[in-house]
């Protein structure tokens, strides 16, 4: 009976923007739990115009869909710039904690291997967010 709510709950637009939050959703809950460094990103990324159905709406999906499923249905509906602004911002995502867990990497590898980025590719703009996040330079 309450399998019925499921599939209603699990459906969702994959415009590019859905797409930046449910990945950063997915990042967040990668290494088994929610920062408040990461949950601050998620709101920052959102902007002003998110509201709080968006949030849940992409909740219920991330809870109900598999990261491969979701990957298999973006890939098509994304453009190249975008998959790679969706990964940047899952990065910074992940190193707003301090550091990047092992999951974390894990999945930001697997968008960046289905969505046809390389790891060659991603180094110099991790690089660039390595610096960005590295505040303890300004206490040298």
């Amino acid at each position: 009976m309450f399998g019925m709510f499921k599939s209603q709950s699990a459906s969702l637009d994959l415009n590019p923007r859905t797409c930046l939050l449910v990945s950063l959703i997915y990042c967040m809950g990668a290494d088994g739990e929610m920062d408040e460094e990461e949950i601050g990103h998620l709101v920052s990324v959102l902007g002003r115009g998110a509201t709080r159905e968006q949030l849940n709406a992409a909740l219920r999906y991330v809870r109900a869909t598999q990261p491969t499923q979701f990957l298999a249905d973006s890939n098509p509906r994304l453009r190249p710039e975008q998959k790679l602004c969706i990964l940047l911002n899952m990065i910074d995502s992940a190193m707003s904690d301090g550091e990047t867990e092992q999951g974390e990497q894990r999945l930001v590898m697997q968008f960046a291997e289905s969505w046809g980025l390389t790891q060659a590719e991603l180094e110099p703009h991790v690089r660039t967010l390595v610096a960005k996040n590295d505040r303890a330079v300004l206490d040298r």
